[in-house]
């Protein structure tokens, strides 16, 4: 797989498992900002694509005080997860392990890493099951 990128396979269909994580962010107390359907714009386009669908949410409790020790943090916040159907029609889910991003833009705060480590695996698990 991609380096940084932690995939779950999902028990449910593209669009089951969308809606479970939107669910399970909203639950967390996160905010969706927002969810782009890169299939719909993509057929939009007359081009095909699988379902592939984006959502972007956070907290600013969690993500400034990363920001605050490297603003570079800020082109990979607000956290994603990315939906997508696989060509043999697993559902997969996956997000960026936070312990990447802090690695790849040399932050140090273990606490707030570790706490979006566990929020972004529960909501994932939540999604998947």
């Amino acid at each position: 797989m991609v380096e940084g990128l932690i995939v779950t396979p999902s028990a449910h269909d593209p669009a089951q498992t969308m809606q479970k994580l939107i669910a399970a962010v909203t639950e967390k107390g996160l905010s969706v900002l927002a969810h782009i359907d890169h299939a719909g714009a993509a057929a939009k386009a007359g081009l095909a694509l699988a379902p592939t669908d984006l959502l972007i949410f956070g907290n600013a409790k969690g993500g400034t005080p990363l920001m605050q020790a490297q603003q570079s943090m800020g082109i990979d916040l607000p956290l994603k997860a990315l939906v997508w159907q696989e060509q043999d029609g697993r559902t997969l889910l996956g997000y960026n392990d936070p312990a990447w991003l802090a690695k790849r833009h040399g932050v140090e705060n273990d606490h707030v890493i570790a706490v979006l480590r566990d929020v972004l695996a529960a909501v994932a698990a939540k999604a998947t099951a």
